[in-house]
């Protein structure tokens, strides 16, 4: 099975990139809500929390865009093959 384009390698290719992309949102998700406790706390009458929320949410979107595979037809070369 070291053919890069067998079904088991894509499936294995997915999961691992849905697995990275589950603990890269479960992080994200506690440190937004770990910062927006902490602006509560100190300082509920500016909303700085909202930053960090949306600076962090980005490269989340492009994670996930990745995730999807939505990035695989950039890799490969010309007439579609790597």
């Amino acid at each position: 099975m070291n053919d890069p384009h067998h079904p088991a390698a894509d499936h294995a290719r997915a999961t691992r990139r849905l697995k990275g992309f589950a603990l890269h949102l479960m992080a994200y998700f506690m440190v937004v809500a770990a910062c927006a406790a902490l602006n509560y706390v100190k300082t509920p009458d500016q909303l700085w929390f909202i930053y960090p929320m949306v600076a962090w949410g980005a490269p989340l979107a492009v994670h996930a865009a990745w995730t999807m595979g939505l990035f695989d037809g950039l890799a490969k070369g010309p007439g579609g093959r790597k």
